[in-house]
């Protein structure tokens, strides 16, 4: 009898709190596993190519091999990795090459010589150079051709581009994925991380329209949402002020205190959209205390899927997180598992991810 009046008495002073305790955590993506062989992908000195824009050979994987894309093409899973050409600089004062990468079985892979998307003297150089092109998300379209999502860094304001291509080696450069929308009003502002809605179609992610359009989470601090009827040209969701629209933001206390980055393309699932992203830890007092401070962890969140911009659930924390010693050391000191590539092959789920800003690791679910 006492008991139950206690727990009636907890019932009417903390609802909240006895409903947190229930609540369903089914939506969420759980069960990867690091396997043994980690990391898949590192750099390397040795790989040579010829810069259109010096005109001369540079090592473009010197220095690191990092957040990849990837994407399921005739029974192999494809990596589009970023890489940087020169060590001991700063972060971002370097110039990244986007890398093409194939494997038969998820882990194992194998690099092509060439980088697949670059700075060149085309009519998008003023966006993508001296940084270059950096960290890709990769989806299919129904016709089976592709779409990507790069950041152009030009070491001035990070812009969100779009490249196309029917074979994963020849792209066409688009460029900036908010060059039309609203007479060009954010094409100067600092864009990048585009994660498109998709659904899994006989095993094959590929990006879907919910309510007619094509839709787009980005942004890195807050995470903010876009719109498309080609997947070219997107129209940033705004509020009535004119003002982008936060539709995922940074929590005290939190692994994500500080960001909220996309991760890869969004799924759309039974529950709603999940969309898998990346949270940084701030450094100061509101930072998570149960990890370092300036890490970044992957987190997960569910929208609907009548309105990609209504948030319905929110991971209380991450799911992965730097623990393996590669993690942790590297170009970014305070360690990363920066989640931004995920393909369902042979039963699996894997999920691709940059290392510390250095090297790509993988995480299995059964």
């Amino acid at each position: 009898m006492i008991k139950t009046v206690i727990l009636i008495t907890l019932l009417l002073l903390f609802p909240f709190a006895m409903e947190a305790q229930t609540k369903d955590q089914s939506w969420q993506m759980t069960g990867f596993v690091k396997p043994a062989f980690n990391p898949i992908m590192q750099a390397d000195s040795t790989a040579l190519f010829f810069d259109p824009i010096k005109k001369e050979m540079v090592q473009w994987q010197k220095a690191d091999v990092f957040n990849p894309a990837a994407i399921v093409r005739n029974g192999k899973v494809y990596i589009l990795f970023r890489a940087e050409d020169i060590p001991g600089t700063a972060i971002g004062m370097r110039t990244s090459r986007i890398g093409l990468a194939e494997s038969d079985d998820g882990i194992h892979f194998i690099k092509q010589k060439d980088p697949v998307l670059y700075p060149d003297s085309s009519a998008f150089m003023k966006y993508d150079y001296p940084g270059g092109c950096e960290d890709p998300r990769i989806v299919e379209k129904e016709d089976g051709s592709y779409v990507l999502l790069y950041t152009s860094w030009n070491r001035d304001v990070a812009r969100l581009s779009v490249a196309t291509s029917t074979d994963l080696i020849t792209w066409k450069k688009q460029g900036p994925a908010f060059a039309k929308a609203y007479n060009a009003k954010f094409l100067n502002v600092w864009s990048k991380s585009g994660s498109v809605v998709t659904k899994l179609v006989n095993d094959k992610i590929v990006a879907a329209k919910v309510e007619g359009k094509y839709w787009m989470y980005w942004g890195e601090n807050p995470m903010y949402i876009a719109y498309s009827e080609n997947l070219i040209d997107w129209t940033p969701v705004i509020t009535e002020n004119q003002e982008l629209r936060p539709v995922l933001i940074p929590r005290k206390k939190k692994f994500d205190s500080h960001l909220t980055e996309p991760g890869p393309p969004a799924l759309i699932t039974d529950k709603g959209i999940l969309l898998l992203y990346n949270g940084r830890n701030i450094e100061d007092e509101n930072a998570d205390p149960t990890i370092p401070q300036g890490t970044y962890c992957g987190g997960q969140a569910l929208f609907a899927i009548n309105d990609p911009s209504i948030l319905l659930e929110r991971s209380d924390n991450y799911f992965i997180k730097p623990d393996l010693s590669h993690e942790i050391k590297g170009q970014y000191k305070a360690g990363t598992t920066f989640v931004e590539g995920l393909v369902f092959f042979k039963g699996k789920w894997f999920l691709y991810y940059g290392t510390a800003d250095s090297m790509v690791g993988v995480a299995v679910k059964e």
